[in-house]
């Protein structure tokens, strides 16, 4: 069976792609504080806008989808689910509000990864949540033809139990001992995570949830405001690219696990950029159309009503949709399409 000691990785030397993704997230991360002390009123916004974008994202990945009206009312609580996929997307809302709320109280052990787990499926019929798998799971991939090949094989049922315990353990002892800079672990620990599979269903949403969490507790927090797994789902091709590189050789601890440390470190580095810059626009003392300006400065090509709202949190729907009015007006923008088919963009 597969060894897990995260306290080798102590020896390891990070080429300078790696290096330079964790100085400069460091560097955000040293602005992040004063941030988070001088504009609360805008970050208020920009917390609602990720949990929705990361709840619709994450899931999204994985097949499991509704509407935009929908995902904004299940968000807000105004709703209750009306399909199996509406009832997966309020489970991962309400894990995500759990570690949004009480990070610092989850310890990082397999028992309390179960009931996040539990929680994941609590509206749904199926049975499987917080419980280990119990029938050896298979990461596939179609081909043109509709046919399936084994892209990656999990560890058996059997294995799983004491396997999930080990990352858990050694991530924490490396954790206390500063064996190797966060940034550079979590990636790891996550990629064991999915080549174990632990469960019979809901491994990737678990993924980015316990991705989520580690950041959390490691003082990374940009995830709160800038959505990471709208970012991953994005990027959905480089992503399972990754982690196909990073499972190479996984079952005899040979992997290389720099491809999907490089992934991640470069979505986190995305989100902080993005971070500093809406929180910069949205701070600017100007009028509605003023604000909406420079936030349709920032877009290149065509863009919609929803990304600029997401530009400036600091202002309501109506005020965007006046400003968007008066830019076409003017002959800043032109407008096409019509109804939820409408985008623009700048002249």
């Amino acid at each position: 069976m597969r060894v897990f000691d995260y306290t080798q990785l102590a020896s390891y030397q990070w080429d300078g792609e790696v290096l330079g993704l964790v100085a400069q997230i460091h560097e955000f991360k040293g602005r992040q504080e004063m941030y988070l002390k001088q504009k609360p009123a805008v970050l208020g916004k920009l917390v609602e806008i990720a949990k929705i974008q990361s709840t619709e994202a994450s899931n999204k990945i994985e097949g499991i989808v509704t509407t935009n009206t929908r995902i904004q009312q299940l968000c807000a609580e105004k709703t209750t689910p009306h399909n199996r996929d509406e009832e997966e997307i309020l489970g991962y809302r309400d894990v995500l509000n759990t570690i949004h709320e009480s990070y610092e109280y989850i310890p990082i052990r397999s028992s309390y990864i179960l009931q996040l787990h539990r929680d994941l499926y609590k509206y749904s019929e199926k049975t499987i949540g917080g419980r280990f798998k119990n029938t050896q799971n298979y990461i596939a991939e179609t081909r043109a033809d509709g046919t399936q090949f084994v892209r990656f094989m999990p560890l058996a049922p059997y294995e799983t139990p004491v396997a999930a315990d080990a990352i858990c353990e050694s991530f924490n002892r490396a954790i206390d001992a500063c064996i190797v800079d966060p940034l550079v672990l979590i990636p790891i620990f996550i990629n064991d995570f999915l080549c174990i599979h632990p469960f019979n269903d809901g491994n990737g949403r678990m993924s980015r949830l316990l991705t989520t969490l580690l950041l959390y507790q490691c003082g990374y927090v940009v995830g709160r405001y800038i959505s990471i797994e709208s970012k991953i789902e994005k990027t959905k091709a480089a992503y399972y690219s990754a982690l196909e590189q990073s499972g190479v050789n996984w079952h005899e601890g040979m992997n290389d696990p720099v491809p999907f440390i490089k992934y991640i470190l470069g979505i986190i580095l995305s989100a902080y950029r993005d971070f500093e810059g809406r929180v910069s626009l949205a701070d600017e003392k100007l009028p509605a159309v003023e604000l909406v300006r420079n936030a349709v400065n920032e877009k290149i090509g065509k863009f919609t009503k929803s990304e600029i709202m997401e530009l400036v949190p600091t202002i309501g729907r109506a005020s965007v949709e006046n400003s968007l009015k008066k830019l076409v007006e003017e002959g800043y923008l032109t407008r096409h399409g019509k109804g939820k088919g409408t985008f623009y963009t700048r002249n």
